[in-house]
């Protein structure tokens, strides 16, 4: 390698996209580069964690560190009631008021972000968001956007319109989720515009919050699944990263009663903000009860409040890329780095969404036939037996799942990322 160069990662204060860019930024060290996190102060130490240096910007305003700590289960916990209704129902409850939040982060971080990349004067800098940060196009380096949700964050007219769950070639679906979503957020994407205004810059179309890199975007999305596009992406500025999958270390399955040995495996996680919903994790626990499998569940802090089979493990925490290698199914929420993990290791999933790009990777899943979608509520005990059932003996399932487990690993995503960060740099150094 030539000269080594700091890359900043800014990733969004939430556990996918900035353990996306770990996995990005290990191969990167391995390079000889400097990665470097700017990131909200209430994730310090996450990065830190990793081995990596972390500069602290202020996306919370005047809360107090516990206030920052506990904002966003808050914020799920406050909503639980509307992620029983459907995509379309939750623009106004749900999506709206997320968004308003992220505007109210992205201006509160502006000042702090612009004194941070003063500081670190990276070479390049990578941001895993869903919103425009003015200092980052004024940074005066190229940067590069990180895509972790769904790819059709990157819109186009055959392509479902972000977090509305629909399937392609719905165009009723698509005009009336767009009409409601881009009503809901008008007065929100007004105050954003007036944002950039203050920064000499131009304002975004109705309901865009952000815009590709001119100089690299990175989609997680596995391109075996990626939707037909009227547009297609041009590799020069797109690149299928085909998952992005880090490495978390090893991980030894627990002991089980004896009488389950060599059963199959179910691994169960909502992610870190669907730990909120302790009735729903109660009704699953009380179906995993009457199976003749093995369950490792994700839930919350308090373990007390569940009745746990002898059949099922329960922990806060697993170090989910080691966990999923070793099972036989996933079920999860439809988060973007779980709905990768399970394809990338060739693991039939059930999701079970609630909210945000769950409902675009649920459908996906279904749609192409490398798992199931199951509604979150109400499911049936039935519909959940016989959808892990399937999963587990679903032959034409598993060698289609074989077939892109194989692509994404030959595709090594977080070490074609960081080649494509080295030329880019080079490049922009030549």
């Amino acid at each position: 390698m030539t000269t080594a160069k700091t890359i900043a990662f800014f990733p969004e204060a939430a556990f996918g996209p900035a353990l996306n860019c770990v996995g990005i930024a290990q191969e990167l060290k391995k390079m000889g580069h400097n990665p470097v996190f700017v990131c909200d102060r209430g994730f310090a130490g996450v990065f830190a964690e990793y081995g990596f240096e972390e500069y602290l910007v202020n996306m919370s305003g005047d809360m107090s560190d516990e206030e920052v700590a506990n904002y966003w289960d808050d914020f799920i916990a406050n909503h639980l009631p509307h992620f029983h209704l459907s995509p379309l129902d939750q623009i106004e409850t749900y999506v709206a008021p997320v968004w308003e939040a992220i505007v109210e982060s992205a201006v509160s971080a502006e000042d702090d972000l612009k004194r941070q990349l003063d500081i670190i004067k990276p070479g390049l800098i990578c941001v895993d968001n869903v919103i425009m940060f003015p200092a980052i196009t004024k940074a005066g380096c190229p940067w590069i956007r990180i895509i972790s949700c769904s790819e059709n964050e990157i819109t186009d007219p055959l392509v479902p319109p972000h977090l509305s769950g629909c399937s392609p070639g719905d165009v009723t679906g698509f005009e009336q989720f767009q009409t409601r979503f881009e009503s809901a957020v008008a007065d929100t994407h007004k105050d954003f515009n007036d944002f950039l205004a203050t920064k000499d810059l131009p304002p975004y179309p109705a309901g865009e919050f952000f815009e590709p890199s001119p100089t690299m975007n990175f989609l997680l999305y596995p391109k075996p699944l990626a939707f037909e596009r009227a547009t297609p992406l041009p590799e020069s500025q797109f690149q299928y990263l085909e998952g992005c999958v880090r490495n978390d270390g090893e991980y030894t399955i627990p002991a089980f009663p004896q009488a389950l040995d060599n059963t199959p495996l179910i691994y169960v996680a909502f992610g870190s903000l669907g730990d909120a919903d302790v009735e729903l994790y109660q009704r699953m626990l009380a179906t995993f009860a009457k199976l003749p499998y093995r369950f490792l569940m994700k839930v919350g802090e308090d373990l007390s409040v569940y009745e746990k089979p002898d059949n099922v493990h329960l922990k806060n925490w697993y170090p989910q890329p080691a966990v999923v290698p070793q099972v036989d199914l996933f079920i999860h929420h439809g988060g973007n780095n779980s709905f990768n993990e399970a394809l990338y290791f060739g693991k039939p999933a059930i999701i079970m969404p609630y909210c945000w790009d769950g409902h675009d990777n649920a459908t996906r899943i279904d749609d192409t036939g490398y798992g199931k979608k199951l509604p979150r509520y109400s499911w049936s005990e039935e519909a959940l037996i016989e959808s892990i059932e399937a999963c587990l003996s679903d032959a034409n399932m598993a060698t289609k799942l074989q077939a892109v487990a194989a692509h994404m690993q030959q595709s090594e995503g977080t070490k074609k990322a960081a080649a494509v960060i080295h030329d880019v740099l080079q490049e922009a150094n030549a």
